[in-house]
């Protein structure tokens, strides 16, 4: 008997796993976006016979009544010698379900499911804060304007040592755990104690949280007298309306071209980047369609609606491009609307829907692929697994793909031709019409050190904390800037960095020098005006936005 429970012990999760498979079939499938339904994740009750003469002491066979895997499942939880709890069996078994299909398939326990979640839907409940953790203390960059912490008097600066009785300064508490404390439910309040530079004793506030903004436009702003540059994040829920609103502040400022930024932007919602993508298309023009082995074919087009037919536009793109960013770049390529810049996408073109189960997990599962407007799939190849298809990038820069564009090679079976007699390639991303190398100039063995150890961020924050009473003063990158260059600011990080334990190595730093001070300014200007700051400061140093500059010029 022994023999026999060891055996069924071993066989509980394959037998688990192929009547999950069973379940899932026969569920009602919704995707994360168009939610279809609920399921329940409850397996169907199946009964057997044993053989009449059948010795269980020495072996046994079954004649099942109903599909064999439920059966045998039914057989575990009803005769198994020990308590079996299918939940834990469940936790357990899910992931490796979807193991083996692809690398976007997957399992999102319940207690993850806000997580992955939030950031597509746009918005949390919290209490309007970015922060920074300084020396195991958690130190608020900005506050959200007229936010919960705004409105009550939190401040930029402002370290919190206490949340409601837990005190989370010096005592090594994870950033994450710290999060959870200061999220929760709409309308519920919390307790924080800050300690403010130049107050004797700790301020004590009580905030309501509300609901939290993310912004997945991060910055809008002219580049030059006609041309506009939009930085997109994420495809999230909101991302179209942020997007539309960015183009109205633009064109009132006389924008007639725009450089779409969607480096290292992995993705998100389909139909956000479709409807972007609609502003810039004629009615009828393909967009992107999906096709799967139980899906039919689904297109979609371009509506009468679009805006931004006659502007003149290009987009950014890298290797961490992927998905709904693609899409959005292979329907401007594939219909001729304007160019692709950078360097080869990601590669990810697959589809998935969710289906949610009774206890507030899901299962994310690709259903179907999309196409580009030609026709080409831009999925790249996973068969030789998960970690290889992952560590895709590393071989890239091997092959010396990120220095040279004629290190890819492409298969003439992946060959497309678009409307206007241009050649592009499936098989593997979206390539770049402008391809622009990584740009290695500033790179030095001190630049590297600093920036792998987060010396510029933490220096710039250090340095922000300690005059903030004369940077609050300005509210444009430029004027920023203009204090910045009078501060000398590098013999200051460089004295920083010996004390974080870098020592100078000035000839590195000589080769480093524009770009270690362009990146301290910005993000010090970063902490002063956020992205608005950021962005217009680093873009002196970013060469695939200034080849984006001068090419749309020629358009």
């Amino acid at each position: 008997m022994r023999n026999r429970r060891d055996r069924l012990i071993i066989f509980i999760p394959l037998i688990v796993s192929m009547a999950l498979i069973i379940g899932i079939l026969l569920g009602n499938w919704i995707t994360g976006i168009r939610i279809r339904g609920i399921v329940s994740d409850e397996i169907s009750n199946q009964r057997f016979s044993i053989r009449p003469g059948s010795n269980l002491g020495s072996g046994f066979s079954l004649t099942p009544k109903g599909n064999k895997i439920s059966s045998a499942l039914q057989y575990i939880l009803n005769e198994y010698v020990d308590t079996v709890s299918l939940n834990n069996l469940n936790e357990s078994v899910m992931p490796a379900l979807v193991d083996n299909l692809d690398p976007h398939s997957i399992y999102i326990p319940a207690s993850d499911f806000q997580r992955f979640s939030e950031p597509l839907m746009g918005n949390f409940s919290g209490i309007g804060v970015s922060f920074n953790m300084t020396d195991d203390t958690v130190a608020i960059i900005n506050t959200i304007p007229n936010g919960p912490s705004e409105m009550v008097g939190i401040m930029a600066g402002d370290r919190i040592i206490m949340v409601d009785d837990s005190v989370v300064a010096g005592v090594n508490m994870p950033s994450d755990d710290i999060v959870k404390m200061l999220k929760g439910p709409k309308n519920t309040v919390v307790k924080v104690t800050v300690h403010r530079r130049g107050e004797k004793a700790p301020l004590d506030f009580e905030i309501t949280r509300d609901d939290i903004p993310i912004y997945s436009v991060d910055v809008a702003y002219k580049v030059n007298e006609n041309t506009g540059y939009i930085k997109i994040s994420q495809f999230a829920q909101t991302t179209y309306h942020e997007f539309m609103q960015a183009i109205e502040r633009l064109k009132s400022q006389g924008v007639e071209k725009l450089i779409i930024d969607l480096r290292r932007n992995g993705g998100g919602i389909m139909e956000a980047a479709t409807m972007i993508a609609d502003q810039f298309l004629e009615e009828g023009q393909l967009i992107v369609y999906t096709e799967g082995r139980t899906r039919p074919r689904e297109n979609d087009y371009a509506t009468s609606r679009g805006i931004l037919k006659n502007d003149k536009v290009v987009v950014l793109m890298d290797e961490s491009s992927a998905s709904a960013s693609e899409i959005l770049a292979g329907a401007i390529q594939d219909n001729d609307r304007g160019l692709v810049i950078g360097r080869r996408s990601f590669g990810k073109g697959l589809v998935q829907e969710e289906m949610r189960f009774a206890d507030g997990s899901a299962l994310r599962l690709t259903v179907a692929r999309y196409y580009t407007p030609t026709g080409r799939s831009i999925q790249r190849s996973y068969e030789n697994g998960k970690e290889d298809y992952y560590h895709d990038f590393s071989e890239r820069w091997t092959r010396g793909e990120l220095e040279h564009e004629d290190s890819i090679k492409f298969d003439d079976s992946q060959k497309f031709v678009t409307p206007g007699g241009k050649i592009v390639y499936g098989g593997g991303g979206i390539m770049p019409d402008v391809f622009v190398p990584v740009d290695t100039s500033g790179a030095s063995e001190y630049y590297n050190r600093v920036r792998s150890l987060g010396l510029m961020y933490r220096f710039a924050f250090f340095y922000t904390d300690i005059h903030r009473a004369s940077l609050d003063q300005f509210t444009t990158a430029e004027d920023i800037e203009g204090y910045l260059d009078d501060q000398d600011l590098l013999p200051q990080f460089i004295n920083y960095a010996g004390e974080k334990g870098v020592q100078p190595d000035y000839d590195d730093i000589r080769t480093s020098r524009l770009v270690l001070q362009k990146t301290i300014k910005a993000y010090v200007a970063r902490n002063i005006i956020d992205n608005d700051g950021f962005y217009p400061i680093i873009a002196d140093i970013d060469q695939t936005l200034r080849v984006a500059i001068d090419t749309i010029a020629t358009l």
